[in-house]
C-alpha cells in the first residue's frame, strides 16, 4: 500500500515509517520543516511538506495515498485547547477525505482516564466525545467514519513508549529528577503506566494497517502498568539521585504540567490485540531501557 502518514519524523511516527517501508509499503510522510523532510527522505520515503493547520494538504495526501496513519499532534500541554482544536480539524478533514472509499484510517490515541480502578481493555469505549474534550474526541470522531465507508481503527498507545532517544514523558521525569536533585514519584507510588518499547509499537501499527478490521481499537501496550515508584527507582539509579514520595500537596510545584499525569494509574492490557494481530511485543522494558543508560545519552 502507498500509506500516507503525519508526524513521520516524530518518535513514534519515524519508527513506523522505517517498520512500513521495511514490510514493503510505500510511504509519503508530512513534514512540516527542512529537518523533518531530510529525516524522512533519509529513509527512503516520500515527503508532503506541511503541518496540521494545512487542511488542504492533509486533504490532497489522503486523497493520493491508499492509508492515512495519523501521529501528528501538537502537544501543546500548557494549552490543550490548541491541540485539540488541530487534532479534531485534522481527523475531521481525513475522515471526510476518505469517506465511502474502504481506505484504511489509523490514528494516534491514548489510555489516559479512559478507565479508573482496573486496567483499560480494548473494549473500553473512550469517553471522550466533541472539540472540547481531550484530543477533541478525535478517536471517537474517526470511528464514526466507519458508517460512512472509512476503515477506522484507534492505536491507543501506553503513556510512554520508551527507548534510546526518547524526549517524551520519561524523558522529562527524568529532566525533573536531575533538576531537583531528587527522583521523585507522586504519594505511595502505587499507580501504574502502561508501557511499550518504540519497536514494538511500530510493529503493531503495521500490523493494525494490514489486518485490523474497521472499527478496531488497538492497544501497543507490552507491559500492563510499571509502579511510579520503579519508575522514580530507575530514574534514580540512572543518575545516583535520591528517591523520595511526593505529597500530593507538593506535585504541581515539583514536577509542573506532568505531574498530572505522572500522578494518575494509567495501567492498560493488550490481549485482544495481540491475538487479533499475532504481534508478540519482545523490546526491553522501561525499566531495562532506563538502566542501560537509554534515558542517560
Amino acid at each position: 500500500m502507498h500509506v500516507f502518514v503525519t508526524g513521520a519524523s516524530g518518535w513514534i511516527g519515524s519508527a513506523v515509517v522505517t517498520d512500513l517501508l521495511g514490510a514493503g509499503h510505500e510511504v509519503t510522510g508530512l513534514a512540516r520543516s527542512d529537518a523533518s523532510a531530510a529525516a524522512v527522505a533519509a529513509k527512503g520515503a516520500h515527503v508532503r511538506r506541511g503541518d496540521l493547520d494545512d487542511l488542504d494538504g492533509l486533504r490532497a495526501g489522503a486523497k493520493d495515498a491508499d492509508a492515512v496513519i495519523h501521529l501528528a499532534n501538537k502537544h501543546d500541554f500548557v494549552n490543550p485547547a490548541v491541540s485539540s482544536t488541530a487534532e479534531r480539524a485534522a481527523v475531521q478533514t481525513i475522515g471526510d477525505t476518505l469517506a465511502g472509499t474502504g481506505r484504511p484510517f489509523l490514528l494516534a490515541s491514548g489510555i489516559a482516564a479512559m478507565v479508573q480502578g482496573r486496567p483499560a481493555t480494548e473494549d473500553d469505549v473512550s469517553p471522550f466525545h466533541g472539540a472540547d474534550s481531550p484530543r477533541g474526541g478525535s478517536e471517537n470522531l474517526a470511528l464514526e467514519f466507519v458508517d460512512q465507508g472509512v476503515r477506522s481503527v484507534s492505536l491507543r498507545f501506553a503513556p510512554t513508549v520508551h527507548g534510546t532517544g526518547d524526549h517524551g514523558f520519561i524523558a522529562i521525569l527524568a529532566a525533573i529528577a536531575r533538576e531537583k536533585g531528587v527522583s521523585g514519584y507522586p504519594g505511595d507510588g502505587t499507580h501504574r503506566w502502561a508501557a511499550v518499547h518504540r519497536t514494538d509499537a511500530a510493529r503493531m501499527v503495521t500490523l493494525g494497517l494490514e489486518n485490523a478490521p474497521a472499527g478496531t481499537r488497538l492497544h501497543a501496550v507490552a507491559e500492563e502498568g510499571v509502579p511510579a515508584r520503579e519508575i522514580a527507582e530507575a530514574i534514580g539509579r540512572a543518575f545516583d539521585l535520591p528517591v523520595a514520595s511526593i505529597p500530593a500537596d507538593d506535585i504541581p510545584a515539583h514536577f509542573g504540567w506532568i505531574g498530572t499525569f505522572f500522578a494518575m494509574d494509567l495501567a492498560a492490557t493488550s490481549t485482544a490485540t495481540q491475538k487479533l494481530l499475532g504481534w508478540t511485543p519482545g523490546g526491553p522494558t522501561l525499566v531495562d531501557d532506563l538502566d542501560a543508560g537509554a534515558y542517560s545519552v
